[in-house]
């Protein structure tokens, strides 16, 4: 089981990173894009900064973002997942998550559970 904290931070321009100093690839590598931008706009209610707890397998009061197909790797790889409720609440929000979570997971996760 990987079970992590995360940090991610908008910038001046209002784009999402992850904060992941271990990562010794490109920044723009780290931006959340297609989808994974609006995610955390919804979990982090308008804050800049959020720390999200994820983890491959469940956990207690955990939400679950579910894989959806894999991406191509000159697509930028990773997977595309889906988010179908939050907090009770449905929102069929797709997102996609880069390679970068292979390089976290050490695999794509067929789920993803995250907390805040």
């Amino acid at each position: 089981m990987i079970k992590r904290t995360f940090e991610f931070y908008k910038n001046e321009k209002d784009e999402w990173y992850l904060n992941l100093p271990e990562w010794n690839g490109d920044l723009e590598d780290l931006q959340m894009v297609e989808g994974a931008d609006k995610w955390l706009d919804l979990l982090s209610k308008k804050a800049s900064t959020i720390k999200v707890i994820m983890s491959n397998e469940q956990f207690e009061n955990s939400e679950i973002l579910t894989l959806l197909r894999i991406k191509e790797e000159n697509l930028g790889g990773g997977g595309v997942y889906f988010l179908e409720t939050y907090q009770n609440k449905k929102v069929a929000l797709k997102l996609w998550l880069c390679d970068v979570t292979n390089f976290v997971f050490k695999t794509i996760p067929q789920k993803i559970y995250f907390a805040i």
